[in-house]
């Protein structure tokens, strides 16, 4: 759902436009601003990839990674892809159904409940969006994980009626997504996600649903205690970069560059999935993950996400894709 904030792996590049032919002459220099904190996973991968294009290019292409948010979020990254003042974008799929909404349809609530399920749906829509993307202006240099969102509270939770309850954290500008939530019953507070944890210190919201993995990276874990052990939906990220831009580097140096940057999403992508589970394990004290839910209150969360995905189909994700992804999921729509 495009409210879930994960803006962990929101990245940016500001490229150097110069003739293909005049490549062997000049450097291409390429600034990529991200979301995910210095040293995280994302960044880590993110660096990994710079490293290998530049020794790739026998260095006439510099990646110089800007960390933490620093080029805004996501809707502001994009925005300065389309004023040029930025070319590659590292985004979440959140972020990226703001161009092509069907990429929501990887993010369906309780669809899939296993990555195995998710790579299935992956697989059959990736090329459809891709190609869609590509006719818009992006190239998708990889796919990636960011994790199985779940809710985290500042007081004990169990149910959907439960955090119905609390002052619930959505990314301010996700009109779409803020009108569903209130639809539902939910009581939405938009915020920019950069301003999460002030707003977690200072009440002015008490539930949030995201990855652990990021909860743990912006340090909101120990001001939200709690996290309810449901896989609510998984959330990926991409890799896009203007096409134009791309098309300015000439074909033999792209072709190359193209197989490093997806071999660096699969890379993150087994990384993200090996830790998610251990992140949990590890954080002990400081956070109590609610997993004994009764039968009973499992039905709240399905029934929850029943009505989720029949107000996302033909709105939020257009019907076709939505369709689609039930069939490759092997489930029926519910």
């Amino acid at each position: 759902m495009k409210a879930i904030s994960v803006i962990v792996c929101t990245v940016a590049i500001s490229v150097l436009l110069i003739a293909p032919e005049s490549l062997d002459a000049q450097t291409i220099t390429l600034k990529l601003g991200t979301a995910a904190p210095d040293g995280t996973n994302w960044w880590k991968v993110l660096d990994r990839m710079a490293q290998r294009w530049r020794k790739e290019s026998d260095d006439k292409i510099q990646l110089h990674i800007l960390p933490g948010g620093t080029q805004g979020d996501e809707g502001k990254m994009l925005d300065k892809m389309k004023f040029g003042q930025l070319q590659l974008v590292a985004i979440s799929g959140i972020g990226l159904a703001a161009k092509e909404p069907g990429v929501s349809a990887f993010q369906i609530p309780m669809l899939v409940d296993s990555y195995a399920g998710l790579d299935r749906v992956r697989a059959g829509l990736e090329p459809r969006l891709e190609k869609s993307l590509a006719e818009k202006g992006f190239v998708v240099l990889n796919w990636s994980d960011i994790g199985w969102v779940h809710f985290f509270t500042t007081r004990e939770a169990r149910t959907p009626a439960d955090i119905k309850k609390m002052k619930l954290f959505i990314t301010s500008g996700d009109i779409d997504s803020e009108r569903l939530y209130r639809d539902m019953g939910f009581l939405p507070v938009p915020i920019p996600v950069t301003n999460l944890l002030t707003s977690l210190k200072t009440g002015m919201i008490d539930a949030f649903d995201v990855p652990p993995l990021f909860a743990i990276g912006n340090q909101s874990v120990g001001l939200a205690n709690y996290m309810i052990d449901v896989k609510w939906a998984p959330v990926v990220g991409a890799t896009i970069i203007d096409r134009k831009s791309w098309e300015a580097i000439p074909q033999p140096l792209r072709d190359r560059l193209m197989k490093i940057a997806r071999a660096t999403g699969e890379e993150l992508r087994g990384e993200i999935r090996g830790q998610e589970e251990v992140a949990i394990r590890n954080m002990g004290t400081k956070l109590k993950v609610i997993n004994d839910l009764s039968p009973a209150e499992m039905e709240q969360w399905r029934s929850t996400a029943k009505t989720a995905q029949q107000k996302l189909r033909g709105t939020l994700i257009p019907a076709d894709i939505f369709d689609e992804a039930v069939r490759l999921a092997g489930t029926s729509q519910r």
